[in-house]
């Protein structure tokens, strides 16, 4: 299923200064009963956003109207815990498109690069001027150029390269899954196929 291009994303941000969110807490385990990646947005921290009677909890930053975004900024080790792709989805299909921090569980990452999400992982310092920036100044963007690998602080200039394995940084600029990039090969498989000798 192909997702949207990812190039230079210009966003403000949602801050959640937390660490070690683990995915049981990003989708709880018993909203896992779809296949589909459609409707996980809804109970995205379904257990920090809403009470047990379903109303909004006012101090979570879901909650918080100053905040919104395309990019979430989160403290260390996020996306740990079980191996569940629907922490991914549930960001996904919230809004979000990156997700910074200073440390990714490699699952989570893993399973947000298939669909489009975009981990960056920054240096400590770089994250501590981040929520600093968003602190001051909730409207604070952050650019993400995936082609140059970097990230930006908009508002002070402040700016770091970040890694991506090139094969996802590929799948992502033309916004193909692993099926669509065999798919956009079609026509070279083909040709090594009558060109190969049996």
């Amino acid at each position: 299923m192909a997702y949207d291009k990812f190039t230079i994303l210009t966003s403000s941000t949602v801050p959640l200064p937390i660490e070690n969110v683990d995915t049981d807490q990003i989708i709880p385990a018993r909203f896992l009963k779809a296949t589909e990646r459609k409707g996980f947005g809804d109970n995205l921290f379904r257990d920090w956003r809403y009470n047990a009677d379903d109303t909004p909890k006012q101090d979570f930053v879901l909650n918080n109207p100053i905040y919104s975004g395309k990019i979430l900024v989160a403290g260390k080790n996020f996306g740990s815990g079980s191996s569940r792709e629907h922490a991914a989805w549930a960001l996904y299909d919230y809004g979000f498109r990156c997700v910074v921090s200073s440390f990714f569980a490699d699952i989570f990452k893993g399973n947000s690069l298939n669909i489009g999400l975009l981990p960056v992982t920054v240096s400590p310092a770089f994250l501590d001027k981040a929520f600093t920036s968003i602190e001051k100044d909730p409207n604070t963007e952050l650019e993400i150029n995936l082609s140059e690998q970097t990230i930006t602080i908009l508002a002070t200039g402040e700016k770091e390269s970040f890694a991506i394995n090139g094969y996802k940084k590929h799948n992502m600029l033309n916004g193909f899954d692993d099926i669509d990039y065999l798919q956009a090969m079609a026509g070279d498989i083909q040709q090594f196929v009558e060109n190969s000798v049996y």
